[in-house]
């Protein structure tokens, strides 16, 4: 897998950009089959930086009502990238 099909998008919210601003900690939503090795890669690779950690979650689909009954959202993974002290990754 290469590396622009590993990482699917940034994750921006209150607490992923706290966690930029003062663990240099970044969320990244990632392909379920991606294991840590091929993020670590991919991030690198991307964004030009030295990744020190890959912590990954699975994270299960939301139930949703409509109209024909009751479904769900679908799976993901959460990758969390933990980065050098002198790296930084501009997401916006």
């Amino acid at each position: 897998m290469d590396s622009i099909n590993v990482i699917i998008k940034p994750l921006v919210t209150e607490k992923s950009t706290h966690q930029q601003e003062t663990r240099n900690v970044y969320a990244f939503q990632v392909r379920q089959s991606a294991n840590k090795v091929q993020i670590r890669r991919a991030i690198e690779s991307l964004y030009k930086v030295r990744v020190l950690d890959v912590r990954t979650m699975n994270r299960k689909g939301k139930p949703r009502r409509s109209r024909a009954g009751l479904s769900r959202t679908s799976d993901w993974k959460r990758a969390i990238i933990t980065l050098d002290e002198n790296s930084r990754i501009e997401l916006y």
